[in-house]
């Protein structure tokens, strides 16, 4: 079993020991530490909450409710939702904060409480290790009877958040229209099944073919959106002559396309295609996390605008966007924050930006993809003894490279000329994670080795 305390939220494997899985002890005791920090950090008590499909979605929502309600804490739960729906209506319903019972893209045994701040963002560093820190302390007391919360279930935003997105400037639901698509949704039985048809209905979609769309929490493949998992839609893709396929995971905050030959569109170039329309028309900048393509900041200075990196994690994202006023942003991995809507990954609002690219285009999908920088990114990891100070390795490949162009804002990442590879220790294991990039996945592959074989003469292997 599986219990990871991060700073963003709780996440685990359902069932087995206290403190070794995510059980319902856990559930209670972390649940009451964010409600207590909630009312010492806001002086309000309301939260809202909304969960994905998944089997354990209910149960655990039970907990979290009854653990709010118990500390005097008013609850809006949105039932089947999004995790970019919760985001919106946390300070749409002027709450104190927000809790996403989702695992994202981890299969179905996990489970997860995401945790918002009262702007509808994740909490940050200090905020999320303050608790922690209340977790680990049980001298507060919940309230009496007469103080108990109450329940308010409201199904309304999965329209206002359509409403939100249809009122973008930047998206043409008439171009949209006009374009009459064809688009195969796969939603991996989980609540893109109850948002992605409206959605694409309210957005002029001329037809859509249903993919997984029953929101039952039996994902019917790996639910992380990558290549080898969406087999399925590639082939209905092709069989039913669509435009294109649509794929989010779970919690509905990633976003991948599939061409309209079966081919992948590639979950990096989402962000990086969103980008470029939102650009072109609203100059400006554009921010990703380390570890993403060098298309966002091809595209991005190709427009006269300036791009700017930030550590791994949603939250350094937003930050980092924040602090250089960017209007588009997001991760490689299908992540599109855009912050006219609100600052958060949201696929919905992805798609409503893309489909308007795409039809005013007037290009094929395939064909809008070729119009991007081709790079290629070669994931790897090597594995080390447990106890090594990573750190102090990290520092001495720093040394060999201090000649290149390099950051160490997240572990360490070095640039050679359109080239990088970057270098992130892992926090639950003893592995260096090396991610590369280059114009071709040899090459990509070829920089990843020599950065491995730095690494081993170091340790003298």
């Amino acid at each position: 079993m599986t219990l990871i305390k991060s700073i963003s939220g709780i996440r685990g494997t359902i069932g087995g020991l206290p403190g070794d899985g995510l059980t319902p002890a856990d559930v209670v005791k972390f649940t009451a530490a964010y409600g207590r920090w909630v009312i010492e950090t806001t002086g309000k008590r309301k939260v809202v909450i909304g969960r994905d499909a998944r089997i354990s979605g209910a149960m655990v929502n039970h907990l979290v409710t009854g653990t709010l309600m118990g500390l005097g804490i008013n609850v809006v739960d949105l039932g089947l939702s999004t995790t970019p729906t919760v985001e919106i209506a946390v300070p749409d319903e002027e709450a104190g904060g927000g809790i996403i019972i989702t695992a994202s893209h981890n299969p179905k045994q996990w489970n997860a409480l995401k945790l918002l701040n009262y702007k509808g963002e994740f909490i940050n560093d200090a905020e999320g290790k303050k608790v922690l820190e209340y977790a680990e302390d049980t001298s507060w007391a919940f309230a009496d009877v007469d103080e108990l919360g109450e329940v308010t279930n409201d199904d309304s935003y999965l329209q206002k958040h359509i409403d939100k997105i249809l009122a973008l400037p930047l998206v043409d639901v008439e171009a949209i229209k006009a374009a009459n698509f064809k688009v195969v949704i796969d939603c991996v039985n989980s609540t893109g099944g109850l948002y992605l048809p409206p959605l694409l209905k309210a957005l002029g979609v001329a037809a859509v073919d249903e993919l997984y769309c029953e929101p039952n929490g039996h994902f019917p493949h790996n639910p992380e959106p990558l290549p080898e998992n969406l087999t399925a839609i590639a082939g209905r893709v092709v069989e039913a002559k669509a435009d294109l396929g649509i794929v989010v995971d779970p919690d509905v905050d990633r976003l991948c396309f599939v061409n309209e030959d079966g081919s992948m569109f590639g979950e990096e170039y989402t962000l990086v295609a969103v980008a470029d329309h939102v650009l072109r028309n609203t100059p400006g900048n554009s921010v990703s996390n380390l570890s993403s393509t060098r298309a966002l900041r091809d595209v991005t200075e190709n427009l006269d605008g300036v791009y700017e990196a930030a550590a791994v994690g949603e939250v350094n994202v937003v930050t980092k966007m924040k602090e250089v006023n960017a209007v588009i942003g997001g991760e490689g991995n299908g992540g599109i924050i855009y912050p006219e809507l609100h600052y958060g990954r949201d696929a919905l609002v992805g798609i409503g930006l893309f489909l308007t690219l795409l039809a005013k285009s007037g290009k094929t999908i395939s064909e809008l993809r070729a119009t991007y920088p081709e790079y290629f990114i070669s994931k790897n990891k090597i594995t080390l003894t447990e106890g090594m100070d990573i750190d102090a390795l990290l520092k001495k490949v720093e040394a060999k490279y201090s000649e290149q162009p390099y950051s160490t804002i997240d572990g360490l990442k070095i640039e050679f000329g359109k080239q990088w590879v970057h270098l992130r220790r892992s926090n639950t294991e003893p592995i260096i994670r090396i991610y590369s990039e280059a114009n071709s996945m040899d090459n990509a592959d070829k920089l990843a080795n020599q950065i491995i074989e730095d690494i081993n003469s170091i340790l003298g292997i």
